[in-house]
């Protein structure tokens, strides 16, 4: 949650803790992708975060959290890839995991250990917690006392876990790490590192972990605004060792500054939202690094794009960027998810997309505004990023976020799983198009993922 401070309301959760949900089936150049709405609940869900087991692929893991209430997250929990999933609200108040207020990213290592970052209400603290039975429960293992922690990122090599995250007062960028040597075995967390940022001044980051252990955090360095910002990576070359945090790497340029207004965000806004991924496949790319962003050409235009890069050299220089939307409109994709299979090396993106809403009455407008109602697209690509396939639509359904009318809209970011050949893609969604949203269609938001195959 970027630090804009929302003023929650209580209301009353209703869940149903497990059974089989309605399905929605579309079928794309990629072939029939079937939506389930993972959650089912009254209220909104945004800024989403999913995961999964690869040691069990049928094992999925999402989550959500609840704008519209003091404190939790709405939690599915899937043990046969989708097709029914075991609901709960964790960290409300009296939870062991604390009040949880938002910020929740999700990252399971290749023992089986679910790991999940994030905030809490009572304090500035960033927070780890694990789950070593595929989800169904979660323990508090670190609590990082900080000034006011913002947007912790979470990410897993072969064999540890860190953590980023902006310190404030200030806006410091800093990481932490453990070692991990087993299913609920691991070492301690170090101390935070600061990341060397221009000014001391970096937020909405994202973390990866390389096939050697180093471990790369991005960031935009204008955390307010719709001027524009400058994205940067930095490397420690070799994480868990003594050699820190190296001089940071001028990625990029995006004209989306940290609070940039859109129409389909016209309350809660975007800002470039970088993430990372990092091959340790083994395979032909191995080591490649890849960073996703987004623009707007040009400048307040309304026009954003999504643009990914590469680094073969960890990340001291990084590729021309390239457009991944292929679309031939100028209206709005943003919140980039990116996923990269380490069985494969293969990749894939998603991303919020408005494209079909031209304000005309077609498919992709419930309004006839244009440019405010989105679906979720996608790409992926086999090959290390030289080609990508054409863009195909994920969400069956047609969504709009001030209909969800709690002046947050999706959040600041949603994010996406790849494993074993299979991509989940997780939004937030009012379409309605399972026809099992308690709220009926085109009101508050439910948390969606889908199964995307990919050869």
């Amino acid at each position: 949650m970027r630090r804009r401070f929302l003023t929650r309301t209580s209301s009353t959760i209703v869940l149903a803790f497990a059974g089989a949900l309605a399905t929605a089936t579309l079928a794309t150049a990629a072939g029939p992708i079937t939506n389930f709405n993972v959650t089912a609940m009254p209220g909104n869900e945004a800024e989403d975060a999913i995961a999964v087991n690869p040691t069990n692929p049928s094992n999925v893991v999402a989550m959500s959290t609840l704008p519209d209430v003091v404190a939790g997250l709405a939690v599915g929990v899937s043990f046969n890839s989708g097709h029914t999933w075991a609901r709960r609200v964790i960290g409300a108040a009296g939870d062991p995991l604390g009040e949880i207020c938002c910020d929740q990213q999700l990252a399971w290592d290749r023992f089986g250990n679910l790991w999940m970052t994030y905030l809490v209400n009572t304090n500035g603290d960033v927070l780890v917690a694990l789950s070593t039975d595929g989800g169904r429960s979660f323990a508090k293992v670190e609590d990082l006392q900080t000034g006011f922690g913002d947007q912790p990122s979470i990410a897993v090599g072969s064999n540890s876990v860190w953590v980023s995250f902006t310190a404030f007062p200030g806006t410091q960028i800093q990481a932490f790490g453990a070692p991990v040597t087993g299913l609920g075995q691991f070492g301690s967390f170090t101390a935070p590192e600061n990341v060397p940022s221009p000014g001391g001044n970096g937020d909405y980051g994202d973390t990866a972990v390389g096939p050697a252990g180093q471990v790369m955090v991005t960031y935009q360095n204008a955390t307010n605004g719709q001027g524009g910002a400058d994205i940067y990576t930095a490397v420690d070359p070799d994480g868990l060792g003594p050699a820190g945090f190296a001089t940071p790497t001028l990625a990029a340029h995006s004209h989306v500054g940290g609070f940039d207004y859109i129409p389909a965000q016209p309350d809660r806004s975007i800002d470039a939202e970088a993430n990372l991924a990092w091959d340790r496949s083994g395979g032909a790319h191995n080591g490649r690094a890849y960073l996703v962003w987004t623009q707007e050409t040009p400048n307040e235009s309304d026009n954003t794009d999504i643009l990914l890069q590469h680094s073969d050299d960890n990340g001291a220089t990084w590729s021309p960027a390239i457009k991944l939307n292929d679309d031939r409109t100028t209206n709005s994709q943003y919140d980039p998810s990116i996923a990269l299979d380490q069985s494969s090396g293969s990749l894939a993106l998603s991303w919020y997309d408005t494209r079909n809403d031209l304000g005309n009455g077609g498919s992709g407008d419930t309004n006839g505004a244009p440019n405010d109602d989105f679906q979720i697209w996608a790409t992926d690509s086999t090959n290390g990023g030289a080609t990508f396939v054409p863009n195909f639509r994920v969400s069956r359904g047609t969504s709009n976020a001030v209909d969800a009318n709690s002046g947050f809209d999706v959040g600041d970011y949603t994010h996406a799983a790849f494993v074993s050949g299979a991509f989940w893609p997780a939004w937030s969604d009012n379409s309605n198009s399972t026809g099992d949203n308690p709220n009926g269609t085109l009101h508050q938001l439910d948390l969606y993922t889908a199964k995307v195959s990919i050869p």
